[in-house]
């Protein structure tokens, strides 16, 4: 008997152990998958990109309806170019890390001083021009204009005779009423102008480019003794850069990145195809500028057929509103003036040390030549996304035949990219950078393009070859070109009139100092004040270099 009850006890034992055991392994094995599984997409998009839960709720429940399937990627082959970096390894940490925004962070609060707006004096109309990051600068200026001249700003009409030919109106893009009350303590808005005055007489002006207050509150406000409405006939860079009021830089910061946004029903696509990229990982969102209308626009005609090359100055001298026909296109390329080549934006990348699994995602419309044209950067770069592979072609239905809408899809996912590379610095290219800015100095990549051509040039002719110089040679020509916080650039010496204010860097590009206010940590651990560095004081405007 008694050795039974042994027998049992042992068994007994036995049979806890292993249960344990098998409890242990359970365990550690859910924490293991835990710990490996794909974490789950949180979107990163800030504040004015935070949708209404009902318009969130009821994107996602359309996504789902149409099924979009993750496209399949071809396995990643070995690149022809053995381009390794300057220490000859892959630092990937280093190749994405942020650059130091030295605690700068918005400040567009307007001072005490700053009033509601007074009793108007008459109403403004505003017809924009341009593409839709042009028409977005030039809608907030003259949300600066209207408060500068006491004027009511009826809601801006968007062009629709430029080279897009989008149809789109104020509210198809933007969100209207979010524009309108957001900025009720600046300026009044409204929608339409009042019945009584459709058939008045207007006094129709074309405004004087990169203006100071002095010519809006004189010159512009004097026309209110005659016309009880003002019709601006464009938009586009009619502001001074520099030398206004901090108050009114304020508001067009208020302006620019509070409030206009976009519509909800764009918010949330662009909502989805930031989430979708990001199942992919880290991302660099590249503005491929390489479509017809710029290369038409710009006569860049580098490594084009003949054929082609007749088409683009064809489109440019039948464009009526482009004032530039005769272009040199190898002097255009030498200045620096012409977008980089899919070809040559992949040896930028390569050299820069990112590896061929990087996700990139084109921000751009139809890219001239096509496949052929962009083979040389597939091969390289083989994860390459767009907003067609994105999303189903029912998804990009309601956008598809409208150029701004579009545009603001890729202006999004730009915005919200781990690292934004512009092959051009046109004007969504700068709207994209000075948002970044904003926002805390995401990283931008912006190319020395000037540079580059002669290096890439030396490639094709044989002088120079793919090795480790030649990445570190382009890796330390941009070293200071990644978005790091510093001053807008004043006039370059020497300039004057036009070519002056040509010269100055554009306010949306960098919105600091008027914008951007530095933080800086007491010594006391319990409290952090905000301190104004020197660089936001008026009137501390100089050139600065990269």
């Amino acid at each position: 008997m008694q050795k039974k009850r042994w027998r049992k006890l042992g068994l007994l034992r036995r049979m806890l152990t292993c249960a344990i055991a098998l409890i242990s392994m359970v365990a550690l094995f859910s924490a293991h998958l835990q710990l490996f599984s794909p974490p789950s997409q949180v979107s990163m998009l800030p504040d004015p990109y935070t949708l209404p839960m009902q318009h969130e709720f009821r994107y996602q429940k359309l996504s789902t309806e149409q099924s979009w399937i993750q496209p399949h990627l071809p396995k990643v082959p070995v690149p022809a170019l053995k381009l390794d970096g300057a220490n000859g390894s892959l630092d990937l940490n280093k190749l994405w890390k942020q650059p130091p925004n030295r605690n700068f962070t918005p400040c567009v609060e307007p001072s005490s001083s700053y009033s509601a707006p007074q009793e108007t004096r008459g109403y403004l109309l505003v017809h924009t021009n341009g593409g839709l990051n042009q028409m977005r600068a030039g809608i907030c200026d003259m949300v600066a204009v209207a408060r500068i001249i006491n004027a009511t700003l009826v809601v801006p009409e968007l062009d629709k005779r430029s080279f897009w030919q989008d149809t789109s109106k104020f509210s198809n893009v933007f969100d209207e009423d979010y524009f309108i009350t957001s900025l009720a303590n600046d300026v009044k808005i409204i929608k339409k102008l009042p019945k009584e005055l459709r058939t008045a007489t207007r006094a129709v002006k074309q405004f004087r480019s990169w203006s100071g207050i002095d010519y809006y509150e004189q010159e512009i406000a004097s026309l209110w003794d005659d016309y009880q409405v003002i019709r601006a006939t464009k938009s586009d860079s009619r502001l001074a850069n520099n030398n206004l009021p901090p108050d009114i830089q304020k508001l067009r910061c208020r302006a620019c990145y509070q409030a206009l946004r976009f519509s909800p029903r764009i918010e949330a696509m662009g909502k989805l195809l930031v989430d979708r990229m990001r199942a992919y990982g880290p991302y660099i969102a590249l503005h491929l500028r390489y479509e017809k209308d710029m290369l038409a626009f710009s006569g860049c005609t580098h490594d084009l057929s003949i054929e082609e090359a007749n088409e683009l100055t064809a489109i440019r001298e039948n464009t009526s509103y482009w004032k530039v026909k005769d272009i040199d296109s190898n002097e255009q390329r030498a200045k620096g003036y012409c977008p980089l080549t899919p070809k040559e934006v992949g040896i930028l990348l390569m050299a820069l040390g990112f590896p061929p699994t990087t996700p990139i995602y084109i921000a751009a419309g139809e890219i001239y030549g096509g496949d052929y044209r962009m083979a040389d950067l597939t091969s390289l770069f083989p994860m390459l996304m767009n907003k067609e592979k994105l999303a189903t072609v029912e998804e990009l239905d309601p956008f598809s035949n409208h150029a701004s809408q579009m545009a603001a899809l890729d202006y999004i996912v730009s915005v919200e990219s781990d690292i934004f590379i512009p092959s051009y610095s046109g004007n969504m290219a700068r709207a994209v950078e000075g948002h970044r800015r904003f926002l805390g100095h995401r990283k931008t990549i912006s190319p020395d393009r000037k540079l580059l051509v002669r290096i890439f040039d030396k490639i094709a002719n044989g002088t120079m070859k793919d090795s480790k110089k030649l990445s570190s040679r382009i890796i330390e020509i941009h070293k200071r070109r990644q978005g790091s916080p510093r001053k807008r650039k004043g006039p370059i010496s020497g300039t004057k009139g036009t070519f002056r204010f040509r010269s100055e860097e554009p306010f949306y590009v960098n919105p600091l100092p008027d914008c951007l206010c530095q933080k800086e940590s007491r010594r006391n651990e319990n409290s952090t004040d905000i301190v104004i560095n020197h660089l936001s004081k008026p009137g501390n405007m100089v050139r600065a270099g990269w």
